[in-house]
């Protein structure tokens, strides 16, 4: 799945649900269900994501959502092995990233 939010240093909870396409409810479950998503909180509460928590939450989003993994399933296999597992979602996003400007380069043709 590729992502498409703006470079920045956090982003807000509501951002980080609208790019996935998830409610912000499941954002906050898996922050709870899984240790390495670990956003900072501001002053008031409210929950700042970096870069590093966006692409472990990619992460988790392809095991859970588009491999079909179960919550526990892609808990052990983050434990299992988790530098295979970070690089092939590199080879995936950076795939995809290419596909996205083939398909561009297409629509201006």
């Amino acid at each position: 799945m590729h992502v498409d939010l703006p470079e920045k240093r956090y982003y807000k909870i509501g951002e980080v649900a609208s790019a996935f396409n998830v409610n912000t409810s499941l954002v906050r479950f898996w922050e709870k269900e899984f240790d390495i998503i670990k956003p900072k909180k501001n002053a008031k509460g409210n929950r700042l994501f970096t870069q590093e928590d966006i692409k472990n939450f990619k992460l988790i989003f392809n095991l859970v959502k588009e491999r079909g993994f179960t919550l526990e399933g892609a808990k052990q296999k983050l434990k299992k092995n988790p530098e295979s597992i970070f690089d092939n979602q590199e080879i995936i996003s950076r795939l995809e990233a290419v596909k996205a400007e083939l398909i561009q380069i297409k629509n201006q043709l």
